[in-house]
């Protein structure tokens, strides 16, 4: 499932070439997503201008304008298959591409085979697009100075979920995904197991400072490509070649070479080293 360093990267590669840009037309091949696209959004976005593209968690924004007066956001999510690639005008669809949003020589497509994602338009005159019911009660982006180790503390006491599950939650941070929750509780000493109520201010401090490095470290790689993500120029990320202990189940650990072992936590696969992590 893309994560938030997989969206980042998309965002990335997307918005130099969408932002500022004419939206020409919309053509939807299928409209079955997790929720189905609306029949009217090439209506909707036709002849309005993308003012800006951002992120929130998992979520790209697509902002859009008429005039210089915002209309709309776009709201898009790749759910647990989902790509979003720049291709030539006239690229054949292959199967499983849902949607395209034609700017110029700009064609943004989404694919998604499982159809977990979505494509769904906020009018302005709904309110403010962090109000919207898929963002309105999403927890703190891990790279503002609003995600702090005193927050992760102060929200998890007498909570006896284990420490994983309280970061892939999302409603205290955001976009920290299974890989990455992983990853970053290995390189903070922390077993995954640890009930979320019992890690001190000490240990959270150093899993706040490992949760951005992973992260960051993850989009200078441009994601991880396990099975379908892709960048919006079609490569696939790098970041699966520096795993430390995800998805390496039996093999060495590489710092202390005890085997990896791996857990099922909340229907998700957690992976970890019982001696580096106490």
């Amino acid at each position: 499932m893309p994560e938030l360093p997989e969206v980042e990267v998309t965002r990335q590669g997307i918005a130099p070439h969408l932002t500022g840009r004419r939206i020409d037309t919309v053509v939807v091949r299928d409209a079955r997503l997790r929720w189905p696209i609306d029949a009217r959004l090439a209506t909707i976005l036709t002849g309005l201008s993308i003012a800006a593209v951002g992120r929130r968690g998992k979520y790209l924004l697509l902002s859009c304008e008429r005039h210089g007066k915002t209309v709309g956001t776009l709201i898009v999510h790749l759910g647990m298959s989902g790509s979003l690639r720049l291709v030539a005008p006239g690229t054949p669809a292959a199967r499983h591409a849902h949607f395209d949003l034609v700017a110029g020589d700009a064609v943004l497509r989404l694919t998604d085979p499982r159809r977990f994602g979505a494509v769904l338009w906020h009018p302005a005159d709904g309110g403010p697009t962090d109000r919207h019911p898929l963002l309105a009660k999403l927890g703190v982006e891990p790279f503002t100075d609003a995600f702090t180790a005193e927050l992760m503390h102060e929200r998890t006491r007498g909570r006896r979920v284990s420490v994983k599950e309280a970061l892939l939650a999302g409603g205290i941070v955001v976009g920290v995904g299974n890989i990455y929750a992983s990853e970053s509780l290995f390189r903070s000493g922390i077993r995954p197991q640890t009930p979320a109520g019992r890690v001190s201010l000490a240990r959270y401090r150093r899993l706040v400072v490992e949760v951005r490095r992973v992260l960051a470290m993850a989009i200078r790689k441009g994601g991880s490509t396990l099975k379908d993500f892709s960048r919006s120029d079609g490569e696939p990320g790098s970041f699966q070649l520096e795993y430390r202990v995800y998805d390496r189940a039996g093999l060495p650990c590489r710092i202390c070479a005890t085997p990896i072992r791996r857990l099922v936590q909340g229907q998700r696969s957690t992976f970890y080293c019982p001696r580096c992590q106490t």
